[in-house]
C-alpha cells in the first residue's frame, strides 16, 4: 500500500523541523558561531520581532522564559544575549532538542506541546513562535500553555493568519487560524490579548548574510535528499501565501486570566 496522506505530511513536517535542524547545527559549526542566533531564528522570527516581542513581556535579567516549539534555540538565545533570561526549551523534534543544546548550551527537552512536563503554575512568562499552524489541537497546546504559566504570566505569539478561508497552496501539516478563530481560541483557553501588531519581518542584511551562508552550506550537502527537497517545497508553499497576501504574520501579547482552566 502507499503511503497515507497523513504519514506523507508527517514526513514533510519530520523534514522541515528535525532533519534540517541537524543540518543546520552541522552547518553553524563548520562556519562558526557567529551564524547560530541568526540562522537559528530562520523561519521564526526576525531580531525585530523578538524585540517588540520581549519589550511587550518586559524581559528582565533572570525571567523564566518557556519557548515552545523552540526548534534549535535561536529566539531563545537571542533573549539571553540581550536580556539575561533563563530560558527553558521544549520541542517535539529530537534533532531540534539536539542542536539548540549543542550550539547554545539550552535546556532543551523533547515533548509534545499538548504535554509539557512542568509543574502548574511554574513559569512567569512564555513564547510560542510560528508555532500554532503546524498543530492540530491548537486548543490544546493554548491551554497547556495556561497550565504552566502563573496567573497573570505574559505570552507572546507569532501567529500565521489566515486572510482568506481558501488557501493554496497549504504546507503539509499546517492549518492557520483567521483573526476571528485565533481570538476565539485564546479567550476559550483562558487568554487575553493585550497587544498585536504585524509583524514588521525586518532582518538587517548582517543577519540575512549568515543564513544565506548556512542555507548555501546545507544545499550543497544536501540538494539531492529527500528530505531537503521535502524542506524546500514546504518553504516555498509558504513563501507564495505570504507574498501573494494569503497569509498575514503577526505579533501578539496576551496574559494568563487568573480563573483555574480545564
Amino acid at each position: 500500500m502507499g503511503t497515507g496522506r497523513g504519514e506523507m505530511d508527517s514526513e514533510k513536517m519530520d523534514a522541515e523541523f528535525d532533519v534540517v535542524a541537524d543540518w543546520t547545527r552541522a552547518a553553524v559549526e563548520q562556519l562558526g558561531a557567529d551564524h547560530a542566533i541568526p540562522a537559528g531564528c530562520r523561519g521564526s522570527a526576525s531580531p525585530s520581532a523578538l524585540a517588540w516581542l520581549a519589550e511587550a513581556l518586559e524581559f528582565t535579567a533572570g525571567t523564566r522564559l518557556l519557548d515552545l516549539g523552540a526548534g534549535i534555540g535561536g529566539p531563545a538565545a537571542w533573549a539571553v544575549r540581550r536580556y539575561g533570561v533563563r530560558p527553558v526549551l521544549a520541542d517535539p523534534m529530537e534533532g531540534a532538542c539536539r542542536a539548540a543544546a549543542r550550539l547554545f548550551g539550552l535546556p532543551a527537552f523533547e515533548a509534545d506541546g499538548t504535554a509539557v512536563p512542568l509543574r502548574t503554575a511554574s513559569i512567569s512568562t512564555a513564547w510560542c513562535l510560528g508555532v500554532l499552524c503546524t498543530v492540530e489541537d491548537k486548543a490544546g497546546l493554548l491551554a497547556e500553555l495556561h497550565r504552566v504559566l502563573a496567573p497573570g504570566a505574559g505570552l507572546g505569539l507569532l501567529v500565521l493568519v489566515a486572510q482568506t478561508t481558501h488557501l493554496d497552496p497549504i504546507p503539509a501539516g499546517n492549518s492557520f487560524p483567521t483573526q476571528t478563530e485565533l481570538q476565539d481560541l485564546l479567550s476559550q483557553s483562558g487568554f487575553t490579548i493585550e497587544e498585536q501588531v504585524a509583524d514588521p519581518r525586518d532582518t538587517p542584511s548582517s543577519w540575512t548574510r549568515r543564513t544565506d551562508r548556512v542555507d548555501a552550506l546545507i544545499r550543497r550537502q544536501h540538494h539531492d535528499d529527500k528530505a531537503y527537497l521535502q524542506a524546500e517545497e514546504q518553504e516555498d508553499r509558504l513563501g507564495v501565501l505570504l507574498s501573494s497576501g494569503q497569509l498575514s504574520s503577526q505579533l501578539l501579547h496576551a496574559t494568563r486570566s487568573s480563573r483555574a482552566w480545564s
